[in-house]
């Protein structure tokens, strides 16, 4: 991961940014910081990762496939998980 200074809002990345800090806001009046909101998703998709994993044991390939693909993680049957973001 590189560092960079800013961080640029395209307009798909801040409609993706209001509709996550509508998902984490604790009511319609709260209006939460740029840097909850994304320490919300960064957690989101360290724990769904770890939940794939840990399903793969639990039940079948298909059913974990079926359940917790997304377009940022996918699960391939029978290879592990791959990052589909880049």
């Amino acid at each position: 991961m590189s560092r960079r200074t800013s961080l640029k809002l395209s307009d798909e990345r801040e409609r993706r940014i209001e509709k996550a800090s509508e998902i984490v806001a604790s009511g319609l009046e709260d209006d939460p910081p740029m840097s909850v909101v994304i320490d919300a998703a960064l957690a989101h998709l360290i724990e769904s990762e770890e939940n794939i994993r840990e399903g793969r044991s639990e039940y079948d390939p298909v059913t974990v496939q079926a359940l917790c693909n997304t377009s940022v993680l996918g699960l391939q049957y029978r290879t592990g998980i791959k990052s589909r973001w880049r």
